[in-house]
C-alpha cells in the first residue's frame, strides 16, 4: 500500500510516520501492512494542495492508495484576519485532494475539527450533532468536510480537538515554556473539551484506512476538561513551580470565539475499528514522560 501524507512535517504528519516506521504506536502494534506499506510524506515545499493542476500534477504521478491530509490552517485567530487564505487551505485544499483521489481511486483521510460545532452545550457531540461553526476556522474546516463529502466516495472524515505531539507548537510546550519563565500563568476555566496526543490518533487514523468503513468519525482523547485544568496536569507533571489561575473567555479575550463546549463523543470508533483512544490524563502523563526522559524530542523540535 501506498500512503501519501500532507502537512508531513506537522505535528500529526511526524507520529504518523514515526509509527509506520517503528511499527508501533504508544497503545498498540500496527498490522503488517501497515509497517510494509511505502509513505510520501509531502509538505508545502513539495505540494500545494491549494494548487488543482499541481494536485493533478502530483497524485498522478505517484497514485497513492491512500492520501491522508494533515495540512491546514490552524491559527484560530489568523484565520480571522486572513479569511482568503483560511479558505484556499482549510476549503479548496480538501476539495482539490478530494477531486483527484476520486479519478484516481485512492482513499481520502480528512482531518478536521471540534470547531465545527457551536460550543453551546453540556453534552458531548456525536457525529450526528448539528455543526454549527462561529468562528472563520471552524466554517472553513466545515467546507472542506462538505466538499470531501461531495467530490469522494472512499473517504474518512476525522474530527479531534486539542491535538499536541512532538513536533512543532502547542498548548503542552507553550504552557511549560511559560511555567519556566512567568512565576504564575492565567488560563481560562469555561471552555471543555477533550485534549488529544496525535499518537494516539495517528494509531487510530492508520487503523480506520484499511478498511471500507467510511464516513465521519471522532477521535479524541477520552475525558473532558477546561483548558485551565489541563495546564494544571501539565505544570505539575512538569515540576515547575508556577502558579496557574483560572480566568473567563470574556476576561481572556481573543480574536475569534472559542466554543463554550466541544467534548467530542467517538461513537462512530466505537462501532467499527473499535475505540482504543486513553483517558486524557494517562495520554499527557505519558507525552511528558517521553520527552522528559531520554527521548528524541525536546520541546518541539527533534534533537
Amino acid at each position: 500500500m501506498k500512503i501519501l501524507i500532507t502537512g508531513a512535517k506537522g505535528q500529526l504528519g511526524n507520529e504518523l510516520q514515526d509509527i509506520i516506521n517503528s511499527g508501533k504506536a504508544e497503545i498498540g502494534q500496527v498490522s503488517e501492512l501497515i509497517i510494509k506499506s511505502e509513505v510520501i510524506p509531502l509538505d508545502i515545499d513539495e505540494l500545494d494542495i491549494t494548487n488543482l493542476e499541481m494536485v493533478k500534477a502530483k497524485l498522478n504521478k505517484l497514485k497513492p492508495d491512500v492520501i491522508i491530509n494533515c495540512a491546514a490552517a490552524t491559527n484560530v485567530d489568523g484565520c480571522e484576519n486572513n479569511q482568503d487564505f483560511a479558505f484556499k487551505v482549510n476549503s479548496i485544499g480538501p476539495r482539490n485532494l478530494a477531486i483527484v483521489s476520486e479519478k484516481i481511486g485512492a482513499k481520502l483521510v480528512q482531518v478536521s475539527t471540534d470547531y465545527v460545532f457551536s460550543g453551546v452545550g453540556n453534552k458531548p457531540l456525536t457525529e450526528y450533532d448539528l455543526t454549527t461553526p462561529y468562528s472563520v476556522y471552524g466554517k472553513t474546516k466545515l467546507l472542506g468536510e462538505n466538499y470531501v463529502r461531495e467530490f469522494s466516495s472512499k473517504y474518512f472524515i476525522v474530527r479531534t480537538a486539542w491535538l499536541y505531539g512532538h513536533i512543532g507548537n502547542n498548548f503542552v510546550y507553550t504552557m511549560r515554556r511559560l511555567a519556566k519563565e512567568k512565576d504564575m500563568i492565567t488560563v481560562v476555566n469555561d471552555q471543555k473539551g477533550n485534549p488529544t496526543y496525535a499518537n494516539d490518533l495517528a494509531y487510530h487514523i492508520l487503523k480506520l484506512l484499511q478498511t471500507e468503513e467510511y464516513g465521519i468519525y471522532h477521535c479524541t482523547g477520552k475525558g473532558e476538561c477546561t483548558w485551565y485544568d489541563f495546564a494544571k496536569m501539565i505544570i505539575e507533571l512538569s515540576g515547575e513551580n508556577c502558579k496557574v489561575t483560572a480566568c473567563t473567555s470574556e476576561e481572556y479575550k481573543t480574536l475569534a470565539k472559542r466554543p463554550k463546549y466541544s467534548s467530542l463523543d467517538n461513537v462512530m470508533l466505537r462501532y467499527t475499528v473499535g475505540d482504543e483512544m486513553r483517558d486524557w490524563k494517562d495520554a499527557i502523563k505519558s507525552f511528558i514522560n517521553k520527552i522528559d526522559s531520554n527521548y528524541n524530542y525536546r520541546d518541539g523540535v527533534r534533537e
